[in-house]
């Protein structure tokens, strides 16, 4: 597995399906900044082709694979709700406090403890650390204007961590 956070804004996403599994993926793209294009599962394969990840949710097993390999033969990167042999990446569990996301993932081997991870994360960061980051940025940002080296602005960051306790 590559972890990776990719910035919704700099690539085009596209997003079939149907029911409740379509609304689960919108809901998560949208609260991830994305603006996922809706895409019928009969597109043209030149509509597909213009995407660079496709989610997939709430189709029959088939119909999924069908469209995944269309997609996929495009170059573009495909995710198929509860299919990871169908997929070319998953979604891990989040928890998002405000600019901080945490994630956990069991490489689609075992979902529950994914999502007990993130319960537990859930319960341990509340929402006071999007307040502890954005301070934790600023200072941040003031010590690379003063020019301090990299390594330097590292040690002032846990120092702050540790003296703010943080994650104690």
């Amino acid at each position: 597995m590559l972890p990776i956070a990719i910035n919704p804004q700099m690539v085009r996403i596209g997003l079939a399906g149907a029911g409740e599994g379509l609304a689960r993926r919108a809901a998560l793209l949208a609260e991830a900044g994305a603006d996922a294009v809706s895409v019928a599962p009969q597109s043209s394969d030149a509509a597909l082709h213009c995407m660079s990840m496709l989610f997939i949710a709430g189709l029959e097993r088939s119909a999924a694979g069908l469209l995944a390999r269309r997609a996929r033969a495009g170059g573009v990167l495909v995710n198929v709700e509860d299919a990871p042999e169908l997929s070319d990446f998953h979604v891990p569990a989040i928890v998002r406090r405000g600019a901080l996301m945490l994630t956990a993932s069991t490489g689609g081997q075992a979902p529950g403890l994914a999502r007990r991870l993130r319960e537990w994360l859930q319960k341990r960061f509340g929402p006071e650390w999007d307040g502890y980051l954005n301070t934790l940025g600023a200072a941040r940002a003031g010590w690379r204007n003063n020019g301090l080296p990299p390594n330097e602005v590292s040690q002032r960051t846990c120092d702050m961590i540790d003296q703010k306790g943080w994650l104690t």
